[in-house]
């Protein structure tokens, strides 16, 4: 019922955009003699704040192109190398003949698209032969492709590494910090030859017993029964995976709203003044961020609840009760994979403390092997986007991976 409420509430709003998209015409249009008055302007960026709240977004495009190797341009490709049904494998194919190291990143199935790590992808690709996870939006699997749960998300990790094959790095954003921990023990554990040579974690939530934030007091706070109760509900006609169970993208993102919705009401009336005003950059600006920040997918309801139990709940990788498939995750297992773990000092979703717990966790990497990069007044987005993981974050991590060659 949920999700057929939000589908309604879509439709209904059509004819009011609608309205607002000839508003701004209107309002725009040079024969018209208030265009250029400060009503006709603030009426113009009235109706285009509407419009562009009303939107519907789809998943975004990378879109990049080219990025700069040795002084020179080189050209990207966006390859396709492996696809299952909840996620594609994604490789970035640089039109040069450097054999760089193989890195995949994981991204976060958290309700945002791979393309919200674009900036993160982008920093790396002078440096590696970057994979990246592409998750599926769960609306758009069909339910006869069965479940995917936390087990499946350490499997699919595991198979992309044996695809790298041997010599490879990982990279985990945020979520996937656990699940790739667990991937990696398990692979140590039978010696497999693609275990990657470092793993590199970022923001993630290890162990939330550390320094809670809301997201790990909300969940704590609430039953496994709460949650399917009031946040899992069936994707509706007609979309491709009518009746699968799903937490769905708007719900997430409605909190992601929340955590910090003075920040986000400030950046629309700055948006609107600079409508005004006929500052287009930053107005642009404004709208790239949200066309991406906006854009939202629904996650597979098991394993969304189960992250919520095993990470949030019962704590079960950092208390060394995670299983995967009947199998015990040990990370003591861990021995020849170097572990670099990464935080931001204002990180207001993964607390400090959080990731670096790998660090006690992972006994037996050799001291040499292991590094701890706290970044100083960064948020959790700035520890994989803008200009400080750029300028430092990135540099340190791509230093790290090249030493553990």
């Amino acid at each position: 019922m949920l999700y057929h409420l939000h589908e309604t509430q879509h439709a209904v709003a059509q004819p009011l955009r609608l309205a607002a998209q000839t508003g701004q015409l209107f309002f725009r249009c040079p024969f018209n003699p208030l265009a250029n008055s400060p009503f006709g302007r603030s009426m113009a960026a009235a109706c285009e704040i509407l419009d562009y709240t009303l939107k519907r977004r789809e998943q975004p495009k990378f879109g990049i192109e080219s990025v700069l190797i040795d002084g020179e341009v080189v050209g990207i490709t966006e390859q396709a190398v492996l696809t299952n049904s909840f996620c594609t494998l994604t490789r970035f194919v640089r039109d040069t003949t450097r054999n760089d190291p193989k890195l995949l990143v994981v991204a976060p199935l958290s309700g945002h698209f791979a393309t919200l790590l674009r900036g993160t992808v982008a920093a790396l690709l002078p440096n590696f032969d970057v994979y990246i996870t592409e998750w599926h939006d769960a609306r758009d699997v069909a339910l006869s492709e069965g479940g995917f749960g936390f087990d499946d998300y350490v499997d699919e990790v595991i198979a992309f590494l044996q695809h790298l094959g041997s010599g490879a790095h990982v990279m985990a954003v945020c979520q996937p910090s656990v699940p790739v921990l667990a991937a990696i023990a398990l692979m140590s554990a039978d010696d497999d030859p693609a275990t990657p040579n470092s793993m590199v974690l970022m923001g993630g939530p290890v162990d939330t017993r550390i320094n809670p934030t809301a997201v790990s007091t909300f969940a704590q706070s609430h039953s496994i029964d709460w949650f399917k109760a009031n946040v899992i509900t069936h994707v509706p006609f007609p979309y491709s995976g009518v009746q699968r169970c799903v937490y769905p993208g708007f719900i997430q993102l409605s909190g992601f709203m929340a955590m910090n919705l003075d920040r986000h009401l400030d950046a629309n009336r700055k948006y609107f003044n600079h409508l005004v005003e006929g500052d287009n950059e930053s107005a642009e600006a404004h709208r790239t961020f949200y066309d991406e920040y906006l854009a939202v997918m629904d996650l597979p309801a098991e394993y969304y609840l189960e992250t919520v139990e095993l990470v949030f709940q019962t704590h079960a990788l950092p208390k060394g009760e995670l299983h995967v498939r009947g199998r015990h995750v040990d990370l003591s297992a861990i021995r020849n994979t170097a572990l670099m773990t990464i935080e931001g000092e204002k990180d207001d979703i993964s607390g400090l403390g959080q990731t670096r717990a790998a660090q006690d966790l992972c006994a037996n990497i050799p001291d040499d092997n292991r590094l701890h990069h706290e970044q100083a007044a960064t948020g959790h987005y700035g520890i994989f986007n803008g200009r400080r993981w750029r300028e430092e974050i990135c540099p340190a991590a791509t230093a790290f991976m090249y030493r553990h060659q």
